[in-house]
């Protein structure tokens, strides 16, 4: 039989990553106008530990689905709408590795290593320069905002599912109705 909700871990997964994720781009919004300080240094530190920390958790969400495989969407939605969330997840997932990636890569290049919760040290991917570093915080930043719309999407479908379609589409991977 076929199952029809995720797996505990994958639920779990799935909404440590949505609370991150949202709290990054949060954060990255707001450190970026901050003023030159040490709480600014701060903040960028945490952001980038945070960053690190998401890269790991899509890492072991990719790992988790490789040997968990989701649940088949409804034979009441149609094939387009299929291709359409299948395309929506898979470019959630190229977000995921390349946001961070990208500012790993505009932070070696910047001149500013990462040393993950002030203890390990990420080794720079890229030497000193400025000019890429800049060109990557662009890339990092259009990477971002091109992720919050696409949430965005993620989520109105989600709700769509269950207030119109009245599916179980959302259901099957809230918290509370975990096995």
């Amino acid at each position: 039989m076929q199952e029809t909700r995720y797996t505990l871990t994958a639920i779990v997964i799935h909404w440590l990553m949505a609370l991150l994720l949202i709290a990054l781009f949060a954060v990255g919004l707001y450190m970026h106008e901050l003023k030159f300080s040490p709480f600014k240094l701060q903040i960028y530190s945490w952001h980038k530990w945070a960053g690190v920390t998401a890269f790991m958790l899509v890492m072991l969400r990719l790992a988790w689905r490789i040997k968990h495989r989701p649940p088949v969407l409804p034979w009441t939605i149609s094939k387009l709408a299929k291709l359409g969330a299948h395309i929506g997840h898979g470019v959630l997932y190229f977000l995921m590795i390349a946001i961070p990636l990208s500012g790993w890569l505009m932070s070696s290049a910047k001149g500013f290593q990462t040393v993950y919760f002030g203890v390990l040290p990420i080794p720079d991917l890229l030497a000193k320069d400025k000019a890429l570093g800049d060109s990557l915080q662009a890339v990092h930043m259009i990477l971002s905002y091109s992720m919050a719309a696409v949430v965005l999407g993620h989520i109105t479908a989600a709700i769509k599912h269950h207030v119109l379609d009245k599916d179980d589409v959302l259901r099957r991977i809230l918290p509370w109705r975990a096995r």
